[in-house]
């Protein structure tokens, strides 16, 4: 969130506006029975929402054959990260763009060292998340040497490291195309390394990432939504914390389901709403990038996670 955009005198979402746990939690239950097999809580950083924990237990309570995992900026996860596990998180995904503070600063604008991430990404390892996945966002001219950096410290079964093409996601992040190192480039950054890189085939269908296992037995892959669009396949949809649906990252709108879920709207009522906008999705905007039908106006990361 830049702070020229979001900065001092910003006017942020009441918060009557954001959907709370029991909300959540019923979505949940609609989105299960309509066939959703995995949750990710996101953000912004879901950690800084008081007493996530609870909202862990009620979705494992409600929901428990489906996967739940969580996506965090890692500044909290060392005081986190027990309680999380305690209360039935089964993953961890931990984003971490470089190993040096001025990298890491110049990426993330954060106002915390990079040190306090390494800890927590150890401290959820030790709690029983493993592996832990590690989330690099790869910035051309920027934290290009993370790479190999990231690939080697965490090289071991213990870790698995996505590396992800730079994204315009939202409108603030000053993106451009030049700013792109391509999964070529990546990849090949990755064999500088010495050992080998065994391919993986996908696990699941529409996953994202290209996976190699490497010669200390962990896991990394590469993500290329710039470069070789996989709108084709995406099978996710995305719930804003006000209760908004999008069915792309790079939606400009989504559908209200606050609305209806607090005018007393049935659950039979709700799962129609949500099979309407997921049947009738039409979002491929990674494969419209280029071209003059690309939207202009996207929703911002922060608001809408990754």
């Amino acid at each position: 969130m830049p702070r020229e955009v979001f900065g001092p005198g910003y006017e942020f979402l009441h918060r009557s506006g954001l959907l709370t746990f029991e909300e959540i939690t019923r979505l949940a239950v609609v989105f299960v029975q309509l066939g959703t097999r995995k949750i990710r809580l996101t953000g912004g950083e879901p950690l800084l929402r008081r007493n996530l924990e609870r909202l862990v237990e009620q979705l494992r309570a409600s929901v428990p054959d489906v996967e739940l995992t969580l996506t965090t900026n890692g500044s909290l996860l060392v005081k986190k990260a027990a309680v999380l596990r305690a209360a039935g998180l089964h993953r961890m995904t931990v984003s971490l763009d470089a190993l040096d503070d001025a990298t890491f600063q110049k990426m993330n604008d954060a106002s915390f060292p990079v040190q306090r991430v390494v800890e927590g990404i150890e401290m959820a390892r030790q709690v029983g998340f493993t592996p832990v996945k590690i989330n690099t966002v790869v910035r051309r001219g920027v934290n290009e040497h993370a790479i190999t950096e990231l690939a080697r410290r965490f090289g071991g079964p213990d870790y698995v490291v996505r590396f992800i093409e730079y994204m315009d996601v939202g409108n603030t992040n000053g993106w451009r195309m030049d700013d792109v190192l391509p999964a070529q480039g990546i990849a090949a950054h990755l064999e500088s390394l010495g050992g080998a890189l065994t391919p993986l085939p996908p696990r699941d269908p529409g996953e994202v990432a290209r996976r190699f296992r490497t010669a200390g037995g962990g896991e990394v892959g590469i993500i290329a939504s710039v470069t070789q669009p996989f709108c084709q396949t995406c099978n996710r949809a995305r719930l804003s914390s006000e209760g908004r649906l999008f069915t792309c990252l790079f939606g400009a709108s989504g559908l209200d389901l606050r609305g209806p879920l607090r005018a007393g709207a049935s659950d039979a009522e709700l799962a129609s709403l949500i099979r309407g906008a997921w049947q009738n999705r039409s979002d491929r905007y990674s494969e419209l990038r280029a071209t003059a039908g690309a939207p202009a106006h996207k929703v911002e990361m922060s608001a809408i996670g990754g």
